[in-house]
């Protein structure tokens, strides 16, 4: 790296924040079934030690998104939770509502044809929205289970329109700097028709619910081959692209390690970034969140992979030269162009990285660290001691 790259690298690092899920630290699996890791975390404080952990080894990870029905029991003081996450050097970061789990959803919750279950919904994503005022989350990140299995089974349009009217009242709640994010997935439960299935419904979802709600961009929640770049242009340039779920996936939600399937992807997602921040003077503000669980790869050092990748691949993108790739673009050189691109993504940034790193008096091997610490050792002797005693099953739900 020549002194302009590092300077470039290292001044992008300075301002990326990648927030890190309390559910990526507690036992999960699939739909067939759950996959036991004794480090796993059995409450909200062990969730939030090891998102304190996570972020003491990367410097990188202030905000632990939460789960209401997973991490603020009944009758728990919101507040307490964020004392809580206080207590491991973190804060609370986006608030999820959660209507994919009880059995009154199985037709639907915000587009359920029956207004007493709409309702009940709305009320979840209300109090939800109270919590986050109560934790000083800027944050409602909403992802949808909702949709039809089969043609004819409901009127997709009435469906849609309930789902604007419900979006409107949580909109309507929100405070002055306050953000409600809004996923989309292709499918999954919803086989037919998913009623947020892609980056277009949930564009216009969030311009009918108000200027307070945006697109959030799940980078696993997209077909084999699509562009999801050219997607992250669009909303860039709509100025309605609020957050990103990070993950990889080989054919559509996979919850694998960011940039471990197509790490170029990624690095071109960041381009668009930067390249936005290069043309209007400043970077975008959006908010970067993990969504994985993982099953196979202890939770702790799957998070600290992804984490790195991301801190990689976005220094990479942050070296491209951008003057010059416009010359090459308003010359048609397109070779010239991608080459441009090519030599950012194989430049080593690790050196901007670990200069960073010792900057901020990080390890600069996060994973050779939590490894040599000992950490997940402890934890799966502390936490597999504590589950005999309170003689804890393992079963239940995905979360």
């Amino acid at each position: 790296m020549n002194n302009k790259q590092l300077n470039a690298a290292r001044i992008a690092l300075e301002d990326f924040a990648i927030e890190i899920p309390s559910w990526g630290f507690a036992d999960t699996g699939t739909r067939f079934g759950k996959f036991f890791q004794d480090a796993s975390a059995i409450d909200l404080n062990d969730k939030l030690a090891d998102a304190g952990h996570v972020n003491r080894l990367t410097g990188c990870c202030p905000t632990v998104a939460v789960h209401v029905l997973w991490d603020f029991l009944p009758g728990i003081d919101p507040k307490s939770v964020a004392r809580l996450a206080s207590k491991h050097g973190i804060k609370i970061g986006s608030i999820n509502p959660n209507l994919f789990q009880d059995q009154e959803y199985k037709w639907g919750s915000l587009t359920h044809r029956d207004p007493a279950i709409r309702q009940r919904a709305l009320a979840h994503c209300k109090d939800s929205i109270k919590i986050s005022q109560a934790v000083g989350s800027d944050l409602i990140s909403l992802w949808l289970a909702d949709g039809t299995n089969y043609p004819g089974q409901e009127s997709i349009r009435d469906r849609k329109h309930a789902l604007t009217e419900s979006l409107q009242a949580c909109h309507a709640m929100l405070g002055k700097d306050q953000t409600l994010l809004i996923e989309y997935k292709p499918f999954e439960p919803a086989f037919y028709a998913t009623d947020i299935a892609d980056w277009g419904m949930a564009y216009i979802h969030s311009k009918k619910a108000g200027k307070k709600a945006k697109v959030l961009v799940d980078t696993g929640h997209h077909y084999s081959g699509q562009n999801i770049e050219q997607i992250v242009a669009f909303l860039l340039d709509e100025e309605m692209l609020g957050g990103f779920h990070f993950n990889d996936r080989r054919y559509a939600d996979d919850d694998l390690t960011f940039g471990s399937i197509d790490p170029y992807q990624a690095f071109r997602i960041f381009h668009e970034i930067h390249s936005y921040g290069a043309d209007h003077g400043k970077m975008p503000n959006i908010a970067y969140m993990i969504d994985q669980s993982h099953n196979e790869k202890p939770k702790v050092e799957a998070t600290l992979q992804t984490v790195i990748m991301a801190q990689e691949l976005y220094a990479k993108a942050a070296i491209i030269d951008h003057k010059a790739l416009r010359k090459a673009q308003s010359n048609h050189d397109v070779v010239a162009a991608e080459l441009i691109l090519k030599e950012a993504f194989f430049t080593d940034v690790r050196p901007a990285i670990n200069a960073w790193r010792k900057k901020k008096g990080l390890p600069i091997d996060p994973i050779a660290e939590n490894r040599r610490s000992g950490y997940e050792t402890r934890a799966a002797g502390d936490r597999r001691r504590r589950r005999e005693e309170l003689n804890l099953s393992r079963g239940g739900s995905y979360a």
